[in-house]
């Protein structure tokens, strides 16, 4: 695939790596006839089942591994009750896009419209003419914090990778077949988790020079594949001889809860995906029911493996729960099924902040020099996730710090005030405004005090956050 195609590309929206270049909606333009609206989704050969399991396995991650540590930074009752509310917020938002996007490309006579430029046209819509004129601000906007959100997904499949793989080495020896005694094992010093980030390095490069995604959706299939058997094989432990649960507190100290808000939104971040997804649907106007059927599928998964792998494990519940998991073959396997699906899954993610970034670099240069261009920053682009990685090797505080900037602001900031952008010369309800301005202070609430609160555990860690998370404490 050529730099030069994808400049010319009308579509430009890769938040979901089911979305490839080769099949995006401009290519469908020639039949559009200017005053109609159409679905470009109606020519897909999408069903509404395919867009399902896009939708689950678009949510589903490292975030749901580090949920039960969330669930303990907010505790085992306002935990669980604060993913619903996160989940039902974060859902009314992905369905607030959709609204907007379909508003706009009526008014505009366009077909389809991405997540950055439904923000573009919805700021052209303002009441003020500062806005308007800056209106293009929108969508640069809305590409920074993709990359943001994209590489710190790849920042935290480092940290990932090396914590698993390095538990699993050091292991090897005390390894057992019994996996029904949780005991406490002396492990094998290895090298620091730092350096299996550098060895794993040079492997992620290699993956991200893939450029067609029809190859990489191969690697997606076996990553889906491993990542649901390690799913499946955690949920079953997990439900096994629960300790007894009073001494966990109800409700967690105040000063940890900005935690579990970054780890949470973090999970829910799936935003940038509803658009593509509900583009190529065959029957698009079934997608708001898909969305709220896969939501609630994906909170309810978010809900009961928080609660229950904080249930089984209290206080010494680590970034990942697979850290958490008997040292028996079994679940080693496990933890290296998961951390296959997740290397795989690397290059889907890195591919959505490449195809942002490369085209505005190749195209400042000759022609011949493009592919040693396009090759060069995509090396650059994974050493850089790999040197924050190893700068922040705890793998919950990369999570929160990822979620609190910039999934928080894709997630719950944006759509509400895109909401009101668009609809405000329309006659918008007092009560629409109202609710949108507390859904972004709500976003950006968490926002500030989320990433304060990571970056000050990160500057001035607690000591016993030190022994919680260190990846070679093992349960």
């Amino acid at each position: 695939m050529s730099t030069q195609r994808l400049r010319n590309e009308d579509y430009h929206d890769y938040s979901s790596t089911d979305v490839s270049p080769e099949e995006s909606p401009s290519e469908g333009l020639g039949n559009f006839s200017p005053g109609s609206y159409q679905r470009l989704g109606e020519n897909s050969s999408t069903t509404w089942f395919q867009t399902l399991v896009h939708l689950l396995k678009g949510n589903i991650g490292t975030g749901l591994l580090g949920l039960p540590l969330a669930v303990k930074n907010a505790g085992l009752l306002l935990g669980p009750l604060s993913l619903l509310v996160i989940g039902i917020v974060a859902v009314h938002c992905m369905s607030i896009l959709v609204k907007c996007a379909h508003h706009l490309c009526r008014r505009l006579n366009k077909p389809f419209l991405d997540y950055g430029d439904t923000v573009m046209h919805g700021l052209e819509c303002s009441p003020s003419a500062w806005v308007r004129s800056h209106s293009h601000w929108g969508r640069h906007i809305v590409d920074f914090f993709l990359i943001v959100t994209q590489l710190g997904f790849c920042c935290v499949y480092f940290v990932f990778l090396a914590d698993n793989f390095k538990q699993v080495i050091e292991a090897a020896n005390g390894t057992t077949t019994n996996c029904h005694n949780n005991e406490t094992v002396v492990l094998t010093p290895t090298m620091d988790s730092r350096l299996y980030m550098l060895a794993f390095l040079p492997f992620l490069v290699l993956l991200t020079f893939i450029r067609n995604l029809r190859v990489l959706s191969i690697f997606s299939l076996l990553a889906n594949i491993s990542m649901l058997v390690s799913l499946v094989t955690i949920y079953q432990f997990t439900i096994q001889r629960i300790p007894d649960p009073s001494h966990l507190p109800l409700v967690a100290p105040w000063k940890t809860y900005p935690l579990f808000f970054g780890t949470a939104i973090f999970a829910f971040e799936g935003i940038g995906m509803v658009l593509p997804l509900e583009n190529k649907m065959k029957d698009s106007q079934k997608f708001p029911f898909i969305l709220y059927l896969g939501m609630t599928i994906i909170t309810a998964l978010y809900i009961s493996l928080g609660t229950l792998g904080y249930l089984q494990f209290g206080d010494s519940i680590k970034g990942s729960i697979t850290l958490n998991l008997p040292n028996c073959w079994l679940y080693q396997s496990v933890k290296l099924l998961y951390s296959i699906g997740i290397f795989f899954t690397y290059a889907l993610q890195f591919y959505v902040a490449a195809e942002i970034i490369i085209p505005v670099v190749t195209s400042r240069v000759p022609e011949h020099y493009q592919t040693m261009v396009d090759f060069s920053v995509r090396t650059a682009l994974v050493c850089i996730t790999c040197v924050l990685a190893i700068l922040i090797p705890r793998l919950d505080l990369v999570i929160s710090l990822v979620g609190s900037l910039s999934s928080s602001a894709l997630a719950l900031i944006i759509p509400p005030l895109l909401e009101v952008t668009t609809y405000y010369g329309e006659g918008l309800s007092p009560l629409i405004i109202i609710k949108d301005a507390l859904i972004s202070i709500l976003g950006f609430v968490g926002f500030v005090v989320g990433t304060y609160q990571s970056l000050f555990e990160l500057i001035q860690p607690s000591q016993v956050d030190i022994s919680t998370n260190l990846t070679s404490a093992f349960i």
